[in-house]
């Protein structure tokens, strides 16, 4: 088994049409099939069911795809290792973040890493919440996330990288609005804008603990995931929110953040990963986070 045969069976796997793979790889059709018919033989079954319209995977070839790619990512590995022992750092690094609440901590850490490791791509993925990044995580299809700290118990870990107290945002209209601290419990009878409680928010989850503490459940009028959207349905006023004070800085022109009176409570960001991932690049990014996202004193 060639490698080319590899690369022939993953590109018309997912172009899932001959003519689309030959071109991707810059060959004839018919070479292209010939490869093709070449790994069928060697595995012994069908890899694709073919017809004069479509072009699809078999179960066999459902079944063989993800080895296929998993080799090409362990070339890929071994490529970033040969580079790691000349001291050049290359590869590609997968970071997940939720959106405007890491607005002060992804910044600094992406910026690091253009400047130090010129050679790293960085794939960034928006709107990701704390259980879904750790999901993630686990699964391979990141290999950093930005979470909210508790997780679940999983085999991810987090480091501390910040700690921010909840604070209320306010249409600019509120009666409240002009108030420099204000009770929780003043804003019992208020409709909140949350993040979803099914993508395992820790905000929410957050949001939620201090409302009741405060002495009321919160009666939620809108769920939606973008952070900085939750700001701009306040900002409209639809509702109110409890977001971490971070996003004080970022408010829409329309809306105010007002911190709360009393025992704070405090959304703690982090950074988490798997130690088994076996990528250099990300011991290197992870380093790096060190430097420029070091855990707070508390």
């Amino acid at each position: 088994m060639e490698i080319r045969w590899l690369e022939a069976f993953v590109a018309v796997a997912e172009e899932l049409h001959f003519g689309r793979a030959a071109a991707r790889l810059r060959l004839a059709q018919s070479p292209l099939s010939q490869t093709i018919r070449k790994l069928e033989k060697e595995l012994g079954t069908t890899l694709f069911d073919r017809s004069t319209r479509s072009v699809a995977l078999t179960p066999a070839g459902h079944a063989f795809l993800p080895h296929a790619h998993r080799v090409f990512e362990e070339l890929e590995l071994g490529r970033q290792a040969t580079r790691a022992t000349s001291g050049v750092v290359y590869g590609t690094v997968s970071i997940g973040f939720s959106g405007a609440l890491n607005h002060l901590t992804l910044p600094p850490l992406t910026r690091a890493v253009r400047q130090r490791y010129p050679e790293v791509q960085l794939s960034l993925t928006g709107r990701v919440m704390t259980r879904d990044g750790v999901e993630q995580l686990e699964q391979g299809g990141l290999d950093i996330a930005f979470v909210g700290l508790p997780i679940d118990p999983s085999p991810v870990r987090t480091r501390l990288i910040g700690r921010e107290p909840l604070g209320a945002a306010l249409p600019i209209d509120h009666p409240l609005a002009r108030e420099r601290e204000i009770d929780l419990a003043d804003l019992a009878d208020e409709g909140f804008i949350t993040t979803p409680a099914a993508t395992g928010s820790a905000l929410q989850e957050l949001a939620m603990q201090a409302c009741v503490k405060a002495g009321f459940r919160p009666r939620v009028i809108q769920e939606i995931t973008d952070p900085y959207m939750i700001l701009t349905l306040v900002s409209a006023g639809v509702g109110v929110a409890l977001m971490s004070s971070g996003v004080a800085g970022i408010m829409p022109s329309a809306a105010v953040f007002v911190p709360l009176r009393g025992e704070p409570t405090y959304m703690d960001h982090a950074l988490a990963w798997l130690d088994d991932n076996p990528s250099p690049v990300l011991k290197a990014v992870l380093d790096l986070a060190e430097e420029v996202l070091p855990t707070p004193e508390h």
